[in-house]
């Protein structure tokens, strides 16, 4: 199973919206998706972040039971966005496009920093099996 938890924090403040959550059974092939559209992702960032893409991350669940997740590209061909993996004192910047696995059994936070506004995306993981 995986778990994912979403906050949108906005302002020099750090201003918290509500916490949307979402999860999968670590079954090959299970997808959630973050991002901007509705009709494709479980956890929906505001409509005016046009920092965040359309669909931002897919986190897709492997043959083995393992979880990925892909910053997809957007129709522009420089993000506005930054984001990078966080796992205890362990960041690492995340390429536009690139995929990165997640650490098996283990939580973390995924970053989305908007370049040009004091605003960001916090995904929150939890990989139970």
């Amino acid at each position: 199973m995986l778990e994912l938890t979403m906050a949108t924090v906005s302002g020099e403040e750090g201003a918290t919206a509500g916490m949307l959550m979402a999860d999968a059974p670590s079954e090959p092939g299970a997808v959630l998706r973050v991002g901007r559209d509705k009709s494709a992702c479980r956890l929906v960032t505001p409509d005016d972040w046009l920092f965040v893409s359309r669909v931002h991350l897919e986190f897709l669940c492997g043959p083995e039971g393992t979880w990925q997740v892909t910053w997809l590209r957007g129709s522009q061909p420089d993000p506005s966005s930054e984001v990078r993996l966080v796992v205890g004192e362990y960041a690492q910047p995340l390429a536009y496009g690139g995929t990165v696995a997640l650490p098996r059994g283990g939580n973390g936070e995924i970053v989305i920093r908007d370049r040009t506004a004091p605003r960001s995306v916090n995904v929150g993981f939890f990989h139970e099996f």
